[in-house]
């Protein structure tokens, strides 16, 4: 009778356990034939991200839909579970992101640094993530 309550808990809990760890899906939106951008995406799938690809020629609308402050533009746009991340933000700071849920509308890495996620070069200083949010520019996490 033990072993059998054993197997049932094992079975109960196993599929619980599968769906715990499990990232939320990301759709990055980028311009046709960016190589660092399909790096970035790349990068995110190595650390359990579903991403879809979206090619999209007018990344200036994608950034204004979203509200993203032209200081804070990055080389492509990421929607993860309601927030935004612009860039090649690393897949630990979007972790913590969504782990900590912070009231910010999301992320920034801005421009496309050298030795970021995706992009080749040796990183040479800390990358400054800042915030995206309506109050002013903050950092959100040095990396």
């Amino acid at each position: 009778m033990l072993r059998i309550l054993i197997a049932l808990s094992y079975v109960l809990v196993s599929p619980l356990a599968a769906f715990a760890g499990e990232k939320p899906a990301v759709t990055m939106f980028k311009r046709p034939f960016c190589g660092c951008c399909e790096g970035h995406a790349d990068h995110l799938r190595a650390n359990g991200y579903k991403v879809t690809v979206i090619q999209e020629r007018n990344m200036s609308m994608i950034k204004r839909r979203h509200n993203v402050p032209q200081q804070f533009e990055g080389c492509h746009t990421i929607l993860v579970d309601g927030y935004i991340v612009e860039g090649h933000v690393p897949a630990r700071v979007i972790d913590r992101l969504l782990n900590e849920r912070p009231a910010i509308r999301g992320i920034s890495l801005p421009g496309m640094p050298m030795g970021s996620p995706g992009m080749g070069g040796r990183k040479t200083a800390p990358f400054s993530i800042y915030e995206i949010s309506d109050g002013a520019a903050k950092v959100y996490a040095r990396e």
